[in-house]
């Protein structure tokens, strides 16, 4: 009979959760506390949106050598009863003199030795989702037990993806693949900019998506200002390039790509600019293996985008995905992080086109140990253009 599990079959998460189990025992960690929803997720398969309520901590400890056991709040125990964990400890939430400390320092207390160590992920990339004073009080009880940084245990392992969590990623981009697809149906001159975002938020649940987490995006003649804002009440003016830039999510993974148009006739610098990015992604995808570096791959599209004429915008050109909009690593001059088969990524080259304006194009791909495969729907080379 199969075991309870949430998205995936049980064995997914056990394996997963040994795989976590073999880098503590590398590093004397006796058990790996996670606090963030995209760790939690990882090991457990609980997915729920509820992670927007900032008023419970959840916790789920993972020991080295057993199944993890969760430590939440009574309200999550049905959900988590779904999940392939067995040991599921809960207390009313929330709690002013007790949010789960007692409860939590009792389940760690009792898998690790007086001596032990409590891996807790501490670097870039993380945070600690409990109050502060909290995690001192839980310190305090469990010494001299130690936390220690855990931060590389955590993501030495989800930074390379199994391939049922790349089928999901697959599965999310073609999603947004055929929402981009419609943007040609409801962006036209004179449209408010807001009015196309919220559009493209309907088309991309209609296709499949289970939520739209991140949408951004801008539109200006030869370009736009910057890759992060919300929309405004402006109309699309014939000229303008229009981007929009989605997270959209499928069973708790994102994809993250954009997608350039041109309003009516693009315009000289448009064209370049559009054809300068997609040229140096694909020679960047070309050249893509297991054993570069985040920074080479960085370099690779900085002298591609070189190469062809174009002025570079600062910032990193592309990161990890998966259980979070972006993970690690980025693709700057300074990260080092080695490459390796089965990391989900993004390619995000950027190019000025004038004065105020730049142009970003993005794809995610899967690194291969024979290269680069994609999982965004291929952009045209040529930038579209609606209402011509």
């Amino acid at each position: 009979m199969a075991e309870p599990a949430l998205i995936f079959a049980a064995k997914e998460y056990r394996d997963r959760v040994a795989r976590l189990q073999a880098g503590m025992a590398a590093r004397g960690v006796a058990a790996l506390l996670l606090t963030m929803p995209a760790d939690i997720f990882y090991a457990t398969g609980f997915l729920t949106r509820f992670w927007e309520s900032p008023a419970r901590p959840w916790f789920v400890v993972v020991p080295q050598i057993r199944d993890p056991v969760a430590v939440i709040p009574s309200i999550g125990a049905e959900l988590m009863g779904r999940t392939w964990l067995d040991d599921i400890r809960i207390w009313d939430a929330p709690d002013p003199r007790d949010d789960g400390i007692s409860l939590l320092a009792e389940a760690l207390a009792e898998i690790v030795p007086g001596q032990g160590r409590i891996g807790l992920p501490m670097g870039a990339e993380t945070h600690l989702r409990m109050p502060l004073a909290d995690f001192e009080s839980l310190r305090a009880r469990l010494a001299p037990r130690q936390f220690v940084d855990a931060t590389s245990c955590l993501q030495r392992v989800r930074e390379v993806k199994s391939e049922a969590e790349i089928a999901k990623i697959r599965e999310i981009c073609a999603i947004a693949g055929r929402a981009f697809d419609r943007v040609p149906q409801f962006a036209s001159e004179g449209r408010p900019l807001a009015e196309v975002f919220g559009d493209f938020q309907v088309a991309a649940l209609a296709e499949g998506a289970d939520w739209l987490s991140y949408l951004a995006g801008g539109a200006g003649c030869d370009g736009y200002g910057d890759v992060i804002s919300p929309a405004g009440a402006e109309p699309l003016q014939r000229g303008d390039v229009l981007m929009l830039d989605t997270g959209a999510v499928k069973d708790g993974y994102f994809c993250d790509f954009d997608r350039n148009f041109a309003i009516g006739p693009a315009s000289d610098t448009a064209r370049r600019a559009h054809a300068v990015l997609w040229q140096a992604t694909e020679e960047t995808l070309a050249a893509l293996r297991p054993g570069l570096r985040a920074c080479d791959v960085h370099a690779l599209l900085c002298a591609g985008l070189e190469r062809h004429g174009a002025t570079l915008i600062s910032g990193r050109l592309g990161h990890g995905l998966g259980l979070s909009l972006t993970e690690w690593p980025s693709f700057t001059p300074r990260d080092e992080t080695p490459l390796r088969a089965g990391m989900v990524l993004t390619l995000e080259p950027g190019c000025v086109t004038r004065a105020g304006r730049i142009m970003v194009h993005e794809e995610n791909i899967v690194l291969r140990t024979d290269g680069a495969e994609l999982l965004s729907p291929r952009a045209p080379a040529e930038l579209p253009e609606i209402g011509r």
